[in-house]
């Protein structure tokens, strides 16, 4: 086995615990990274020093988590959260154990882990490894598998289920049979847990590199149905056309593409780009009907979709921008970009997407191409719109009433009082801009305002 590196800064303060008589271990997710090949971003230790006397061994410690054992490191510019050994005792609220105790040995602290491929610790600063429970050789295989009786996992910590359908999604891996058989007895554990902690996981889900690994073990598990009946019911809503795959296959893949496109790097946005790909047909169900020749019809679906996602992201907690980002995007998503949009129309266009949101709109249909088919969109899919929409921007055409040559102030000077009235008026001059950028001068405006004055007597 090849050797496994071990961060300089992480020896270093290991040596502090070792030169206390004590032992300490990287564990957890860090150790699983390293043993696929990949760089560790956080570091969890474990130790049989207890949080007190960890605090007396290093000047800058935080007690973020003392009554469960666990305090953060601050070293040399990092965080290093350490955990003392420890068991912990019956789960009475299906999410944390009713009392910790210290243990003796990292074998035993490694026995109440969740998954063999997370119950593995290497030694430090020597690197030697503890792996009671085969987690290398599972991760070998890419098999997610509980330490001990999955049962008993499962209905210790609802939120386990959840965690192993997620990594499954991020890491490519399968669960093992027993390991997936004990998830469905276990929902009504996984029910109780709080909605923020489901809405973690499933974000992390949504962005990982195969979020429909993890989608459909939530469906063939039943927590598609606790979580999301919305999407569940999409399942045999066949839509025929174009279309390959019912609703519910067409969303999945549709996420599937929004995970992988790099064209939102920002965290938040391609989070938005997921959520509304796989939401963005959920109201299909409620609005399908049939033509005169047989083929389904969804028409104003997005409208629909866009009110039960608007349901589905408050029931999550989400915050108000993502919810306000996500069903924007779903109710603008059908969209249908003709040659013949005059100018105009081009700009109408810009001003209801709102021209910070088209990159994400843009991905959104990409993804919803792919969805439709389950093969790539040509790379030239939105070519055409794109360059026009661009032009438009480049030439910093008026798409607004703070672009118009003319403010409130050249109204007022006109006689006109602030109000209903100099709104209306200014929203007129902005839809005669639109139609015609060239109209877009001071002088001009003031000119069509003044005949819109005089005509109505607006004052």
């Amino acid at each position: 086995m090849r050797k496994l590196f071990i961060h300089p800064i992480l020896k270093e303060a290991a040596e502090v615990f070792v030169s206390r008589g004590k032992q300490v271990y990287l564990v957890g997710g860090a150790v699983r990274d390293l043993l696929l090949g990949k760089n560790p971003h956080d570091w969890d230790l474990a130790s049989d020093a207890t949080p007190e006397e960890v605090i007396a061994m290093f000047r800058r410690v935080i007690p973020t988590g003392i009554k469960h054992g666990t305090v953060t490191i601050r070293y040399r510019g990092f965080s290093i959260e350490t955990t003392t050994f420890r068991t912990e005792s019956v789960y009475s609220d299906g999410r944390r154990p009713d009392s910790v105790h210290y243990a003796a040995t990292i074998e035993e602290d490694l026995s109440r882990r969740d998954f063999t491929m997370n119950a593995v610790a290497i030694r430090l600063p020597d690197g030697s490894i503890s792996d009671p429970f085969g987690g290398r050789e599972d991760i070998r295989k890419k098999l997610i598998r509980c330490v001990g009786r999955a049962e008993e996992r499962f209905n210790e910590d609802g939120l386990r289920p959840l965690r192993a359908l997620r990594f499954a999604s991020q890491l490519d891996f399968a669960l093992e049979e027993t390991t997936l058989a004990a998830i469905p007895p276990a929902l009504p554990a996984t029910a109780q847990v709080a909605i923020e902690r489901v809405r973690e996981e499933l974000d992390k889900m949504l962005v990982s590199a195969l979020p429909s690994r993890g989608l459909r073990l939530m469906e063939q598990t039943g927590l598609l149905e606790i979580f999301l009946p919305e999407l569940q019911r999409c399942r045999g809503v066949e839509q025929k056309g174009f279309h390959c795959f019912d609703v519910l296959d067409h969303s999945f893949l549709s996420c599937d593409f929004a995970a992988q496109d790099k064209s939102l790097p920002e965290t938040d946005s391609r989070l938005v780009l997921c959520l509304a790909a796989l939401l963005h047909d959920i109201g299909k169900p409620d609005v399908r009907g049939l033509d005169r020749s047989g083929v389904y019809t969804f028409y104003r679906h997005e409208e629909q979709s866009a009110a039960l996602a608007l349901d589905i992201l408050r029931r999550f907690k989400y915050s108000n921008d993502i919810i306000e980002k996500t069903s924007h995007l779903i109710r603008q998503h059908m969209f249908h970009y003709e040659e013949a949009w005059s100018e105009a129309a081009l700009r109408r266009f810009i001003i209801r997407t709102g021209k910070e949101k088209l990159p994400a709109l843009y991905a959104l249909r990409r993804a919803d191409a792919y969805g439709t088919t389950g093969k790539a969109p040509p790379p030239g899919l939105l070519l055409p719109l794109m360059e026009r929409v661009n032009g438009v921007l480049e030439r910093k055409e008026a798409l607004s009433l703070k672009d118009l040559a003319l403010k409130g102030d050249d109204l007022m000077a006109l006689g006109l009082k602030p109000g209903k009235a100099m709104g209306r008026i200014l929203n007129e001059l902005l839809e005669a801009v639109l139609a015609d950028p060239e109209l877009n001068t001071k002088e001009k405006l003031r000119e069509i305002a003044g005949k819109i004055i005089e005509k109505t007597g607006i004052r």
